[in-house]
């Protein structure tokens, strides 16, 4: 009888590749769309922004993104578990899902909080270079989680097509 209610393993795999692409498309549209129009202001404002102030308005879209991430981080964590634990998972799943969640939490936990610190701090550290190596350790990070992700998503794609 609960059974009736219960979603169904189909249905349950259905939402985790959802919001897998959902994740990834943000993440995707933050990097490739959002990034330069909000660096690129002044071909729209004039200049009106800073460098520093168009980073402070970035980094407001990676913290709305960054909840995203820590939800989908939960979800694989659960749902690939749960997969290994039944003996449905391989390899490349495992690693998969082992670098979208170290590089996710690494995301939210690690980068972001460091280049709010840093930004809190003020425009000169903004140039130093230990923000700049920050920056470029969290774009490396976040291409590693992308690519993971879609790695991800295919090995599930794959098994719901098999």
């Amino acid at each position: 009888m609960i059974k009736k209610y219960l979603p169904s393993k189909q249905s349950i795999t259905t939402i985790y590749i959802v919001a897998m692409g959902i994740v990834l498309g943000a993440s995707l549209y933050a990097g490739a769309i959002v990034a330069p129009v909000i660096f690129h202001s002044e071909a729209f404002l004039g200049e009106l922004l800073s460098q520093y102030q168009e980073g402070i308005l970035m980094t407001q879209n990676f913290i709305r993104l960054g909840f995203l991430v820590n939800i989908l981080v939960l979800m694989v964590v659960f749902y690939e578990f749960f997969q290994w634990k039944t003996f449905k998972s391989d390899k490349v799943t495992l690693i998969a899902s082992f670098l979208v969640i170290a590089t996710g939490l690494m995301f939210t936990s690690y980068y972001l909080p460091d280049i709010i610190a840093m930004q809190e701090m003020g425009e000169a550290m903004t140039k130093s270079s230990a923000f700049i190596a920050t920056h470029k350790g969290s774009e490396i990070n976040f291409k590693i989680f992308s690519f993971a992700l879609i790695l991800l998503m295919v090995k599930n794609i794959k098994k719901v097509n098999a």
